[in-house]
């Protein structure tokens, strides 16, 4: 098919890019069937730039040629599309299923976006040991044993941990250091432990331990109290005051586990509270999550999307999306109601393998947490913009001293870090209109420039770096291209690095040095640009103590990506390259010898001398670092 992009010999007007997008969506229009499925618009790369699903994907592809019902963004990405790809599903439901999952994979710039890539924790007792430890687990849950979760984030596991390990005193030491010990360790020493390793307490005692606390995280605080209650007074009873004292605090722990459970619905088991707060024409989504009656903590998002989406929509794209790696809870309690709410409800029990109901109360304990969510997600979104408005008028002060044409989007800020040559990187970390975007920062292993030369090294990190931009991005339309480059470093830097760009026909990127004043003083920096007299900042111009922030950003990640890979390295020696050393020997032989050179350099009778090596082993290392 040919798309007018001129005119032709016969003065044919040519076609708008909405046209020519139109016409496409067209042709394909005509072998798509009535029935339910995903679509993906793509772009000149081959990359989808949204994903949308259908009950009847000819009707739902159908409403984007008609220009006029379109709002201005989805005009827009019309006029990008170079081809379209479906996927029949067998019902709306596994349709909505199926587009959740592309968007979390493509993330295609023109749909509502949940940018969560967190696996979330649960606290795991195991269930193929006499004595169950407990821990904190994420990933897959291949090991037999009981999984409670998920909890909103690790310190919310931690401190169930706590109180777990507080009140029923299981082990958290792993199966092998428990075989192996031969007395009480801390844990034990501070009552966070009964210390079954070494015969403290019997398998049956344990194994009530272990009911206890399952019963805990179930939510029967109740019947534990209870039944702890009818045991102290028992001990007591018998004059056992020890064991009475120890029972009575795990009453007390519970009792102020209880009062500190300030979130609370009466009749709620298992179930996520989502409410959205929208302004300014950004989002923020509040989640609680309850599981078995007890909060397990909360997380804020800020999905990205349109300014013309609607509310409701907003959160049914969210709500899939966040359920698109993990099972739904029994009941979500939301604010608004989503769009579609019945379908997404129908597809997330599909998924979940259980009824899940979306509901939106209005009355009672529920709509007081929806309320209270909603706050929360409100109050996170006024400071959350407050801090983007000062970021603006930051970035428009910046333009205006480096003379910059707009606002820069995306700010790179370079730096490298070795100790005498060795273990060399460099470092980027970037920011924009959000702040510190760390995501997206990036570390270098130098591997060809000298490490005595540091212009060598920005060399080759600048090099690497848009060298990958250039194949990965070549339109620039992912937003990861600079507009200013911050580089630590004066005139000579400067003109260095410029050099660099030209090279690789790189000019059109605002390029500036930041050099520390007089006595390296920090508020006296002095900045560089090519072909400008450098020149100073007012001690008390709020863009000098930003720029100085991103510096020494820089700075902070270059030394401890630096430090990272010299631990790594400090770490290994030729002592594992050794055939039939393994962890335990080396560690023996590097506590004896004091050295990794000292075991190098040592006779085979100095090597004899280490707990657990004998001859032949001794006369194989010996021989390894001659040979």
């Amino acid at each position: 098919m040919e798309i007018l992009t001129n005119r032709d010999q016969d003065d044919t007007p040519a076609m708008t890019k909405f046209d020519a997008g139109a016409v496409l969506l067209k042709e394909k229009i005509k072998t798509l069937p009535n029935q339910p499925g995903v679509y993906r618009m793509l772009g000149a790369d081959g990359a989808p730039i949204y994903v949308g699903k259908a009950k009847s994907l000819k009707k739902r592809v159908v409403a984007y040629t008609q220009r006029e019902r379109l709002p201005v963004r989805l005009q827009r990405m019309v006029s990008l599309v170079k081809n379209l790809e479906v996927t029949i599903t067998r019902t709306e439901a596994e349709a909505l299923l199926l587009e959740a999952s592309y968007i979390q994979r493509f993330l295609p710039p023109f749909n509502i976006l949940l940018r969560d890539d967190k696996s979330y924790p649960y606290i795991f007792i195991s269930g193929d040991h006499d004595f169950p430890l407990i821990m904190k687990h994420r990933g897959a849950k291949r090991r037999k044993g009981s999984y409670f979760g998920p909890f909103a984030s690790g310190a919310a596991v931690a401190e169930t941990l706590t109180v777990l390990q507080r009140g029923f005193q299981l082990r958290n030491c792993t199966d092998t250091f428990f075989a192996n010990r031969s007395r009480p360790c801390l844990q034990y020493h501070i009552k966070r432990c009964t210390a079954p390793c070494v015969g403290k307490i019997g398998k049956e005692e344990y194994a009530q331990q272990v009911v206890d606390a399952i019963d805990f995280l179930k939510g029967r605080n109740g019947s534990i109290q209870k039944k702890l209650a009818e045991k102290m007074q028992a001990a007591s009873d018998r004059m056992e005051y020890e064991t009475a004292a120890i029972l009575r605090d795990r009453i007390k722990i519970l009792t102020g586990i209880q009062s500190r459970q300030i979130i609370h619905a009466s009749g709620l088991n298992d179930a996520d509270v989502i409410a959205l707060h929208r302004e300014g024409g950004k989002t923020a989504v509040q989640v609680f999550f309850f599981r078995q009656g007890r909060n397990y903590g909360a997380r804020l998002f800020f999905p990205q999307h349109g300014r013309d989406e609607k509310e409701s929509d907003v959160l049914a794209a969210f709500i899939a999306q966040f359920y698109a790696d993990k099972p739904a809870p029994a009941l979500l309690l939301v604010d608004p109601l989503p769009e579609n709410g019945a379908l997404l409800a129908e597809a997330l029990s599909t998924k979940a393998g259980h009824a899940v109901r979306i509901v939106a109360p209005q009355a009672g304990d529920k709509k007081r947490i929806v309320e209270m969510a909603r706050k929360n997600a409100e109050e996170s979104l006024a400071r959350a913009l407050a801090e983007t408005k000062e970021q603006a008028r930051l970035l428009k002060r910046i333009a205006e001293i480096f003379g910059l044409s707009h606002p820069p989007r995306r700010i790179e800020v370079y730096d490298n870090s070795h100790t005498s040559g060795t273990y060399a990187v460099g470092a980027m970390i970037a920011a924009g209109e959000e702040g510190f975007l760390k995501k997206t920062y990036r570390k270098f292993n130098i591997r060809e420039a000298s490490t005595d030369d540091d212009f060598a090294m920005m060399k080759e990190v600048l090099s690497r770096r848009f060298k990958r931009l250039r194949e990965e991005d070549p339109e620039r339309t992912s937003g990861l291209w600079p507009d200013l480059l911050l580089i630590d470093g004066g005139a000579g830097q400067v003109g260095k690095v410029s050099a660099v760009l030209q090279e690789m026909s790189i000019a059109d990127i605002a390029l500036v040095g930041i050099a520390k004043g007089p006595d390296r003083n920090a508020g006296r920096e002095r900045f560089f640009m090519v072909n400008k007299e450098p020149f100073s900042l007012p001690p008390g111009d709020p863009a000098l103590y930003y720029l100085e922030r991103l510096r020494d950003e820089a700075h902070r990640f270059a030394i401890g990506t630096h430090r990272a890979r010299r631990a790594k390295a400090i770490g290994q020696s030729r002592l594992d390259e050794v055939p039939g050393i393994g962890a335990k020997r080396k560690k023996a032989l590097l506590h004896h010898m004091g050295s990794s050179k000292a075991v190098e350099e040592a006779s085979v009778e100095d090597l004899m001398r280490v707990e657990g090596i004998n001859r032949r082993t001794a006369q194989k290392i010996w021989e390894f670092f001659r040979r």
